[in-house]
């Protein structure tokens, strides 16, 4: 009986449930992809050092910049996504005249709150990278912003892609929030085949289902990138300057083979 409803659900609703997954898709993978930017962008001017050389205007600029982000970011980590929703589009709205386009607002919004946690994120992969690395780079002459570029980022970013993965996932769930201000993503969609059915475990099960094999499929992608960056467990290491005909040999369990040719 559940499974033949869930069945007839499916077939006069699936094309439904598809376009609303579809949404939810298009604004998770967006929203996170300009979230990660911000952030990006916030974490590097947040670990911009200031030492006795700067000037007092760059000290002065930097701090009120910093006090900015740092507002900016509290308020958007210590609210509910939902709440932020209605604020910004009916804010908008409100302000303005002009009703704008839901999926369009729906994307700023997951954008800037992605932004908030990934700022952090971002500033805590840039400071886990030994301070020494900032400082050679310095002895050589690199500027912060070649150091950031060249050394530094590629680091912490394979250092933070777990994290941001996971923020991935949270914003496929999340983009439900969005039906307050009727964004047509998969809940907002389950939710209109119930006005008509009234099945309401059968329909929400599918859509359960659905965002199960959303946030699955994910996770398995970046896994794999995760060991593609991770680079093959077997290598070689070629000598040394002392010892250039040396090699040693890591397999995969991580033992060491030492030899000389």
């Amino acid at each position: 009986m559940f499974f033949d409803t869930v069945a007839k659900i499916i077939g006069k609703y699936g094309i439904m449930f598809l376009q609303g997954a579809g949404v939810t898709l298009l604004i998770a993978i967006t929203g996170t992809l300009i979230g990660f930017a911000i952030g990006l962008g916030i974490g590097v001017v947040r670990t911009i050092p200031l030492d006795a050389k700067s000037s007092p205007v760059k000290r002065i600029l930097l701090k009120i910049f910093n006090a900015i982000l740092s507002v900016y970011i509290e308020i958007f980590r210590g609210t509910p996504m939902m709440v932020q929703a209605m604020v910004i589009f009916y804010g908008f709205a409100a302000a303005t005249g002009i009703s704008p386009n839901r999926t369009l607002a729906g994307i700023i919004i997951v954008s800037i709150n992605t932004g908030a946690y990934m700022a952090e994120i971002v500033r805590g992969g840039i400071l886990s990278i030994d301070k020494g690395q900032f400082e050679a780079a310095h002895s050589i002459g690199m500027t912060h912003g070649q150091t950031m570029t060249s050394i530094i980022l590629p680091q912490a970013i394979r250092n933070i892609l777990p994290a941001t993965g996971n923020e991935f996932v949270i914003n496929i769930k999340d983009t439900s929030v969005l039906n307050v201000i009727s964004v047509t993503e998969l809940f907002f969609k389950t939710s209109s085949a119930v006005a008509t059915n009234y099945h309401y475990f059968e329909s929400f099960f599918v859509a359960c289902v659905i965002y199960f094999i959303m946030t699955f499929t994910v996770t398995r992608i970046l896994r794999a990138v995760e060991h593609r960056l991770d680079g093959p467990k077997t290598f070689t290491i070629h000598g040394s300057q002392t010892v250039p005909e040396a090699e040693i040999k890591v397999t995969d369990s991580g033992e060491k083979e030492n030899w000389i040719k």
